[in-house]
């Protein structure tokens, strides 16, 4: 899994350049590019939490939405016999591929 920072309902990425020896990371899921860096694991943390509250404030400033909107709709790759199968298991089911698929990813969130 990933690792990510999370912090007033934003999550944040965390990477490491061994080049830099550095760790950073930048706020997902939003328009704009906002991003932190620290050497320490604790001030990663707290450059995250400033640059969220930072870009809240922004957002209210200029009357931006904190969030990227989803329209609802992605294409999803998988192998063809993955895509055969799920067909296939919808048909059984009495229900389309998309509703076999939505059903798949309410399960996981349940999960996580």
């Amino acid at each position: 899994m990933k690792n990510t920072l999370d912090y007033k309902g934003f999550i944040g990425s965390v990477n490491y350049s061994n080049e830099d020896q550095i760790l950073f990371g930048k706020i997902e899921g939003i328009n704009d590019l906002v991003t932190y860096e620290s050497t320490e694991v604790g001030d990663l943390i707290k450059q995250f939490k400033i640059s969220v509250d930072e870009y809240i404030e922004s957002c209210k400033q200029f009357k931006k939405p904190l969030l990227k909107s989803f329209k609802g709709s992605f294409n999803v790759r998988v192998k063809p016999e993955i895509h055969q199968k799920a067909s296939m298991l919808a048909t059984m089911k009495g229900i389309s591929l998309n509703q076999l698929v939505q059903k798949a990813i309410e399960n996981e969130l349940e999960v996580a």
